[in-house]
Parts: structure tokens; C-alpha cells; sequence
């Protein structure tokens, strides 16, 4: 099992009626992208966040969240969350809504034009 398969379907839910979402294979997990932002996500069993800069202090000593390390640097504006702090729907929705605010503060990326090459015979 490379993510929580239970905690994606709810997140997926959480997004049902939202324009500008999309899912990405990313990190060994899954993760959603609003307007082009990475938003949230899920790493094995746990769930990923983006939060505002201004916020990022005072959510990383909140219980059940820690930060987001891969490669052994903490990527700042995101945490990780284990399963007690997203058991409620309320506890998810206030995840959840703190990384959408944070990602809508963001311009919307513009879609990448693939350019194709000519050769020349």
C-alpha cells in the first residue's frame, strides 16, 4: 500500500464540488492540486498539508502534526498529520480548509504549452 486508500476517498469527497482540482502521483503518495498548487495529500498513512506562511509556527506545535521531511530538510508551509488529527470530519475539514485558503492565495498557474520539435530531413 503505497497511501491510505480510505483517507484519499475522503479528501476526494472534501473536493467533489470544487472547480480547479486535480490528482497527482507525487512523493510515493497521492497528492491534490488546486489552480495548480500543490494543496494536500497523502503519504502512506498520512495526511500532507500546505499552510500560510504566517500560520506554518503555530500549526507545526498544534497535537498530531509534524513537519514535512523527505530528504532530511524540512519543507516549510507544509505538514504532515498522523491519523488523530484527521479522525473527525470536523479534524479533516479543518485541515482541509486551511490548505485550500492557502493554495487560492496563489495566482493560478498557467497550463504548460508542449512544444513539439521539428526535424529537419
Amino acid at each position: 500500500m503505497a497511501y491510505d486508500e480510505r483517507l484519499a476517498k475522503r479528501i476526494r469527497g472534501y473536493f467533489k464540488r470544487r472547480k480547479g482540482v486535480e490528482e497527482k502521483r507525487m512523493f510515493g503518495g497521492l497528492c491534490f492540486m488546486l489552480n495548480g498548487h500543490m494543496c494536500c495529500g497523502v503519504e502512506k498513512d498520512r495526511l500532507m498539508v500546505r499552510v500560510a506562511p504566517d500560520r506554518y509556527e503555530i500549526l507545526l506545535k498544534k497535537a498530531h502534526g509534524g513537519e514535512m521531511d523527505f530528504t532530511g530538510k524540512p519543507l516549510k508551509g507544509f505538514l504532515f498529520l498522523c491519523e488523530a488529527g484527521y479522525r473527525t470530519a470536523s479534524g479533516l475539514a479543518f485541515w482541509l480548509d486551511g490548505a485550500v485558503e492557502c493554495a487560492r492565495s496563489k495566482l493560478p498557474k498557467k497550463k504548460r504549452v508542449k512544444r513539439s520539435i521539428k526535424v529537419l530531413k
